[in-house]
């Protein structure tokens, strides 16, 4: 099993980087609207709608969300509008704000979003903005090396906080949705990646540090929410992983559950903070 997961980290990260740098913008838009769609399909299950046409259904209706939202943001212009963007983001952050809370009132919040129309609807914030989050980002002069530094900062985070938790985790941070995580964990991850950050100034004389550091900070916070969402709601369906399409990781939206949350937060930090690296 072990040998099979390396297997297929190593392909997912090559063809990860492959896209990154060397598709044109429009062809990374398509190849992450492609595992959002996945992804999708792979929600729909999660949120009750369990045979493959109510599924199907809900896959479509995503990709018709997806277009509608690229014609408004003006992805088929070629570029993203700035004003379109932000708006959006601060709705997906609004959104994250209340995941937080469902994430710590679990079980008891289970009445206020058990229905599978509301855990659709939920498919849809979660999903839909970091694809757009990564199409804005990638249409930016170093918008490869942005992504870049997003993805290291959510697998810093998840490493950092394994092996601190293992270490010493001794207090559980949300038993009722992921028993295996400490708060041990938690802090050993963030500060992994506060030393990310230390280490990208050191290396690039970033000129606005403090900026670097707020929002490193806040998309490793975002990434562990990702993380707790999809946990709950698997909980709640009873089920280990979202799919089988991956092997020996289980389904896509296991491995990109931590970037849901983080892309977001890290887009919106770049637009408001205004840097680059």
């Amino acid at each position: 099993m072990l040998k099979l997961r390396i297997i297929t980290a190593l392909v997912l990260a090559a063809l990860f980087l492959s896209s990154l740098f060397l598709l044109p913008w429009g062809g990374f838009v398509v190849f992450a609207g492609i595992f959002t769609l996945i992804g999708a399909w792979e929600w729909a299950n999660l949120a009750g709608f369990k045979s493959p046409p109510e599924r199907l259904i809900f896959s479509v209706l995503t990709a018709t969300a997806m277009l509608l939202i690229a014609w408004y943001t003006g992805v088929f212009d070629g570029v993203i509008v700035l004003s379109e963007m932000r708006h959006f983001l601060l709705i997906s952050v609004a959104w994250w704000a209340v995941a937080l809370l469902w994430v710590q009132g679990y079980p008891s919040s289970v009445v206020l979003w058990e229905s599978r129309w509301v855990k659709a609807l939920m498919g849809w914030v979660v999903l839909i903005p970091c694809w757009l989050s990564l199409s804005y980002l990638h249409q930016g002069k170093d918008g490869a090396l942005l992504i870049l530094l997003l993805m290291a900062t959510v697998i810093v985070a998840d490493t950092g906080a394994y092996f601190t938790g293992k270490a010493f985790g001794r207090h559980k941070l949300l038993f009722e949705v992921s028993p295996g995580k400490s708060w041990e964990g938690f802090w050993g991850g963030l500060v992994a990646c506060l030393l990310l950050a230390l280490a990208v100034n050191f290396y690039t004389d970033f000129k606005q540090w403090k900026a670097l550091f707020i929002v490193i900070f806040f998309t490793a916070l975002g990434s562990v929410l990702g993380d707790l969402l999809e946990s709950m709601v698997k909980r709640h369906r009873n089920v280990k992983d979202s799919g089988s399409v991956l092997p020996g990781h289980g389904g896509v939206l296991d491995r990109i559950d931590s970037v849901t949350a983080a892309a977001p937060i890290f887009t919106l930090g770049i637009i408001l903070s205004g840097w680059s690296l």
